[in-house]
């Protein structure tokens, strides 16, 4: 079987004492769809790997190098400063292994013995010493880009699961972070080598009151031996379940 279906590593195992690591898009994965996230978590076979997005990833290192050019200054980035906020991007020793994918930053939830993990995109302070989450995305689109679709419930349980876990860590957290959203103009005459962005910065505040229900109920789905129900809306489920059935109707033949 591919290497990319069949996992090895972080499979979870109800007789292990040792806390599970879970990241903060697994956590989005069993928002989801249970069924998918415990043959992920719990069999191993998670859904086929997606193209990555390696415009967004340009656009995301360059957002915190020059995040990072007035982080050093301990100065606003023009962008805070027209946005009419009071505050700098915030300079911690750990800040790079907080952005680091596969590392970030952790905290075990001592009530179901899970690891959780999040790596963010930036932070800001403000004078009273509140740090704010920050998160940047990247998008084509000829109208103003907003948090308003429903798809985009992914992107505040995001920003939720990074407040918690900075919560959880000690620091005071704004409840309120902010979306760079970043749009690439294509109504300009000519490509001329380069593409130009409309920069937003969206306030999103936060409620992740419904977090530790939720690792509760994850831990509850990994402890069962029981595989969860399909989820009717997911294109994953609906595929496994289409693709069998159509395998099995063939063979009769």
């Amino acid at each position: 079987m591919s290497q990319y279906y069949k996992k090895s590593n972080n499979i979870f195992d109800p007789k292990s004492t040792t806390p599970f690591k879970l990241s903060r898009s697994k956590i989005d994965l069993f928002m989801e769809c249970q069924q998918c996230f415990y043959l992920d978590r719990r069999l191993g076979v998670g859904r086929p790997p997606g193209f990555p997005f390696t415009l967004n990833s340009a656009v995301d290192a360059l957002l915190k190098k020059e995040f990072d050019l007035y982080r050093n200054q301990a100065a606003p980035h023009p962008f805070i400063k027209d946005f009419g906020l009071d505050a700098v991007p915030f300079k911690h020793e750990k800040l790079n292994i907080w952005r680091e994918n596969f590392k970030g930053i952790e905290y075990i939830d001592k009530a179901t013995n899970l690891l959780i993990t999040g790596a963010v995109d930036d932070i800001w302070v403000d004078p009273q010493g509140q740090i704010i989450i920050v998160d940047y995305k990247a998008t084509s689109k000829t109208s103003e880009v907003n948090l308003d679709a429903e798809w985009q419930r992914g992107y505040k349980r995001q920003m939720e699961i990074y407040q918690w876990l900075f919560s959880q860590n000690g620091f005071d957290v704004s409840p309120t972070g902010y979306f760079v959203y970043c749009n690439g103009d294509v109504g300009k005459p000519t490509f001329d080598k380069k593409l130009e962005f409309d920069i937003k910065i969206l306030p999103y505040t936060g409620d992740n009151t419904w977090i530790p229900g939720a690792l509760k109920d994850i831990k509850e789905c990994l402890m069962s031996d029981k595989i969860p129900e399909m989820n009717e809306n997911c294109d994953y489920c609906n595929y496994r379940k289409n693709a069998v059935m159509a395998k099995i109707k063939h063979e009769k033949k």
